[in-house]
């Protein structure tokens, strides 16, 4: 792991400061620029990649490198549309299709296309364009706070699963893409990228033994420690979760200053985390005298007293571990520094230290060609966004640049990116808060058609609808059946779990029994998208799928509160995603019992096509 320079003190804050005055000039001069820097970004995108079969396809382009041209002949379109081509890349096809620059591997979105992660053709070049964004979020965050180049981050990385492609080609998320390339292995020594994590626990593939060797390097350096955070917030709860299940362990360790290798038995995990560890009685008689005390609450700023602030994700359905953050961490500032998806990196936030409500990202001109779709909400059902799935030509022209969209509109972000997207729609809800010079700035608002999501999971109303009609098939021989039902996402529980409300209808003389009920919460997780099996299976990051049955007249009382708030008794209908307290709060008064998922669902890396192939 690198180390801060070894200069003076005096020579270090010099070159920080004057990298610093650089960055930020940089937002200063592409913000200010945005319309000037867009058109030479897509110039730039459609010369290189004129020759490319995708674009060749709409030869009316004919070399054209205006928007105007680029807008009238290439249409808008989602992954299902390329899909094909992105198969044939996969397969083994090396010809252009995308992008005049190979493809280096695939990266795996947390979003899935019939049931599997949608996969991101991109190049080695990205890489560096990531590197870029991720270079701009330091200094923006030692404008508002200072000196920090004077400790250590503690963040919890972990890098995923990976595959490969029938033809050869990598397909893995885009975090672990970036932690196992040189941009992040053989980074420069920079103050900033002082973490208390060394490379190898952070690479680990045991996430245990990865979890358990950060937390402990952590503890080890925690007088060190001027921020915290992991990539999302469920991710950090979870490592305070761990912080209380093994404290015990983590301070015999630190006691003795030897790491328990029936525990940690990758030797490179402990080679690296002996040069850290040392002897310190007194550290762990502290760590233990706190973790033994009856209330958790400020455990992050009494165990890492100098912690300034939380550098986690808490934007969308992150925004629900808000509470458990704040009970965690005394109420310090929880910060979102920057927006970015496995298609594209995106913008940063130039105000870190506001409120989770009011995080807005910039987005940089640079990054990739922006376009935007006006969405609009339907009237009287409830967090439902009006976007139609394929776009005519009257839709098309609706689309707008990104200097000219209006502040308060919603919009779906679509994207033209160096690495052969084009006019992509990605899927994202964003609402225009404001303006950095002449580039907007957005609050995220929900990834289209989502209702459940704990984790990188996403589950949309169709995919749940169809998963409950492969568990009810259990009830048939009952002569039962499911008369209503409604979900939620709990993150009361550590990690967080899918809870399905049931009213049931039973016919039959043979009531219905338990284990009935638990292979209907399985058949349901079988059912599920592969990122949401993954998570259950390998990342352990969300728990078993619950199924509560209420009385029966519950959603009867759920309409009677809907209406009782102006709802329209002619437009209700049962939502199938609840988050309202009050409504969940009426919903667990009513159940009469409660079902676990036995076991995990099955899960194995890649596409379930490529393990058919072998």
């Amino acid at each position: 792991m690198p180390e801060a320079p070894k200069n003076s003190p005096k020579a270090n804050n010099f070159i920080v400061a004057e990298e610093n005055k650089k960055t930020l000039h940089f937002i200063e001069e592409v913000t200010t620029k945005a319309d000037e820097v867009q058109k030479r970004v897509l110039a730039e995108i459609l010369s290189r990649n004129s020759n490319v079969e995708y674009l060749k396809r709409y030869g009316n382009l004919n070399d054209n490198t205006d928007r105007e041209t680029f807008k009238k002949v290439m249409p808008v379109i989602t992954y299902e549309d390329i899909q094909h081509d992105i198969n044939r890349i996969a397969s083994g096809d090396k010809s252009p299709i995308f992008c005049s620059q190979p493809v280096s591997e695939f990266l795996t979105s947390s979003g899935t296309s019939g049931g599997e992660r949608k996969l991101m053709p991109t190049t080695e070049e990205e890489l560096g364009r990531r590197s870029l964004l991720y270079s701009l979020l330091m200094p923006v965050m030692s404008h508002f706070v200072p000196d920090l180049e004077t400790g250590k981050g503690m963040y919890f990385l972990f890098v995923k699963s990976e595959s490969k492609t029938p033809g050869g080609l990598l397909a893995r998320p885009v975090l672990t893409s970036y932690y196992k390339s040189p941009h992040f292995k053989n980074r420069r020594p920079d103050p900033y990228t002082n973490y208390t994590s060394p490379n190898e626990a952070i690479l680990c593939p045991d996430s245990y033994q990865s979890m358990y060797s950060q937390m402990l390097c952590g503890l080890s350096q925690n007088a060190q420690v001027l921020r915290v955070g992991a990539v999302f917030a469920s991710g950090f709860i979870r490592a305070i979760r761990f912080l209380e299940k093994h404290w015990s362990l983590l301070c015999s360790d630190i006691r003795s200053g030897i790491m328990n290798t029936e525990l940690i038995t990758d030797s490179s995990v402990r080679e690296a985390v002996m040069k850290i560890l040392k002897p310190d009685p007194d550290l762990a008689d502290f760590i233990e005298a706190e973790c033994s005390k009856k209330s958790w609450q400020g455990i992050i700023t009494r165990l890492w007293p100098n912690t300034k602030y939380v550098d986690v994700i808490v934007t969308g359905t992150m925004s629900q571990y808000i509470p458990t953050l704040d009970y965690y961490s005394n109420g310090l500032s929880l910060v979102c520094t920057m927006y970015a998806s496995s298609e594209c990196y995106f913008g940063v936030n130039l105000n870190p230290l506001c409120k989770p409500e009011d995080v807005a990202y910039t987005l940089i001109p640079t990054m990739c060609y922006f376009e935007f779709l006006p969405i609009y909400r339907n009237n009287g059902v409830m967090d439902s966004i009006s976007a139609p799935k394929s776009l005519n030509e009257k839709e098309k022209q609706t689309l707008v640049d990104l200097v000219d969209v209006k502040i308060g509109q919603e919009y779906e972000l679509v994207v033209t990116t160096y690495a052969g997207l084009y006019r992509y729609r990605v899927g994202d809800v964003l609402r225009v808060a404001g303006f950095k010079n002449n580039a907007p700035q957005f609050n995220f608002i929900c990834r289209k058609n989502v209702v459940l999501s704990i984790d990188s999971d996403k589950t949309d109303e169709v995919e749940l609808q169809n998963a409950m009609k492969n568990a009810v098939s259990h009830l048939m021989p009952f002569d039962a059946h499911v008369t209503e039902y409604t979900s939620y996402a709990d993150t009361t529980t550590i990690p967080g779990h899918y809870v399905l409300f049931w009213e049931i209808n039973v016919n039959g003389s043979t009531p219905v029994h338990p284990s009935v009920f638990e292979d209907c919460c399985l058949t349901i997780e079988e059912s599920l998208n592969s990122v949401y099996r993954q998570g259950r299976a390998s990342d352990k990051s969300i728990g078993p799928l619950e199924i509560r049955i209420v009385e029966i007249g519950t959603f009867d009382k759920l309409m009677d509160y809907a209406i009782s708030l102006g709802a329209s008794i002619n437009q209700y209908k049962t939502p199938r995603c609840v988050k309202f307290a009050p409504i969940i709060e009426l919903l667990n008064s009513r159940v009469m019992s409660k079902y676990f998922s036995p076991k995990c669902p099955k899960w194995t890396p890649g596409h379930k096509q490529w393990n058919n192939m072998n």
